[in-house]
């Protein structure tokens, strides 16, 4: 279910960006297959395929592309699909013989999504790189940290998932709402260069019109402004404070009980130093549960620096609908809530009734998962026939069963599919 559902995508196994892209696609309703190696690469973060959770909600086939045959089954998936990804760098999928000239002509509409660090073309095409290299390149490394400090790294957020797999997902469905009004693909061309520069935009606008220097700890947003950064509490946790409108800062020196002339005004950078070291020593007073209790619900702008981890959520938190925490795990849920009103509503809860009674009316399997998928030369044909069964388009059905059916839908009895591009699949 979702607004996605009816959109196939192959995705071709990688890691960062690409496996991102097909899980927020995937979340959104997509069906996604996933086209793993024979022999799984030493690429990434070793891990447990459980563990492994960006690859959530698809399945997957385990095939040799550099078989013919395997590569031929490709081909046939490729030509019932409306997207594909891959992450590889220039020049592997042309190699592969899986080009976008060899996949556009065996499927015109299709969406051709690439990802890269540096982009298709240009000296540092072919060269390794990761995140921080892509983001340091950009400059925007070099603006996180404090002052006197190394440029701190952001974890992989700002390069893979902000500027990879976050614009690979909006070029692909921009795309895709492109090739159902002209019946033509395209090839959507997402280097993390490119998606972390354009993520910076508000930042080159600000160091243009001189409100922002090379000093890291001088800006406001980088931890130079007292009423910006974080302050360690009495137990040792520490609290996110962010009070930039002037009534929310005054509100909240009134809740610590600070009087509001000490600090001075909050626009004099030379008072910053001076305000910090008072608010520093307020916050050591309570701990983080205190102060969490005290502001936490409170137009003050403070929350909590909470440690990401299953159990060690905050009481503020506790009742956050964006966590899975099935299987003991801590990750996001499916986001951004798409929320059903008026007939659509209707239509989700007779939808989410169909789930519940086990019917599994609406359910689309692509292949059969397990945690070792390698297969000899290209996988078995079992799973190639079944892989390519799934993803074949519908017959058409009969006149009386058709008939029979839209009387049906008509007494209100049963919800038809979209009609659209939706596939209907046997169950294994």
């Amino acid at each position: 279910m979702g607004p996605l559902k009816g959109i196939k995508i192959i995705e071709f196994a990688g890691i960062g960006p690409c496996p991102m892209t097909a899980m927020l696609l995937a979340d959104l309703g997509a069906t996604v297959l996933r086209i793993d190696r024979s022999e799984p690469p030493s690429l990434g973060i070793e891990r447990p395929l459980r563990f492994n959770l960006l690859l959530r909600n698809r399945k997957a086939i385990a095939l040799d592309l550099k078989n013919a045959a395997a590569r031929d089954l490709a081909l046939r998936l490729i030509e019932g699909a409306d997207a594909l990804l891959e992450g590889f760098r220039p020049g592997v999928m042309e190699r592969l013989g899986l080009g976008p000239d060899v996949c556009l002509t065996r499927n015109p509409r299709l969406v051709y999504g690439r990802m890269t660090g540096w982009g298709q073309t240009g000296p540092l095409a072919q060269v390794a790189g990761h995140d921080l290299n892509y983001i340091g390149l950009t400059g925007v490394l070099h603006a996180m940290g404090r002052e006197g400090q190394p440029p701190t790294p952001p974890l992989n957020l700002v390069g893979d998932f902000g500027g990879g797999a976050l614009y690979l997902a909006l070029g692909v469905l921009a795309a895709i709402i492109e090739a159902a009004r002209s019946g033509l693909g395209q090839v959507v061309d997402a280097a993390i260069v490119d998606g972390t520069a354009s993520l910076a935009t508000a930042l080159f606008g600000l160091h243009a019109a001189g409100l922002w220097n090379d000093k890291r700890g001088h800006n406001m947003l980088d931890s130079g402004a007292y009423f910006y950064d974080v302050y360690e509490c009495a137990d040792g946790k520490w609290v996110s404070v962010a009070p930039l409108e002037r009534k929310f800062h005054d509100k909240l020196l009134e809740l610590m009980g600070l009087d509001r002339e000490s600090l001075g005004r909050q626009a004099d950078r030379d008072g910053w130093p001076l305000a910090r070291s008072i608010l520093a020593d307020a916050f050591r007073k309570k701990t983080q549960a205190q102060w969490c209790e005290l502001l936490g619900t409170t137009d003050v702008c403070v929350a909590p620096a909470a440690i990401a981890g299953p159990g060690r959520r905050t009481p503020s938190y506790a009742g956050a609908e964006g966590l899975d925490r099935r299987r003991r795990r801590h990750a996001a849920g499916a986001c951004p809530a798409l929320l059903a009103y008026g007939p659509r509503k209707a239509d989700a809860a007779r939808g989410r009734q169909r789930q519940h009674d086990g019917s599994g009316a609406g359910r689309m399997v692509i292949a059969r998962r397990t945690d070792t998928m390698a297969q000899p030369a290209g996988g078995s044909l079992s799973c190639r026939a079944y892989a390519v069964r799934l993803w074949r388009r519908p017959r058409p059905l009969p006149a009386a069963a058709a008939a029979r059916r839209a009387t049906t839908a008509r007494n209100g009895r049963w919800a038809p599919q979209s009609s659209g591009r939706s596939w209907r699949c046997r169950q294994p």
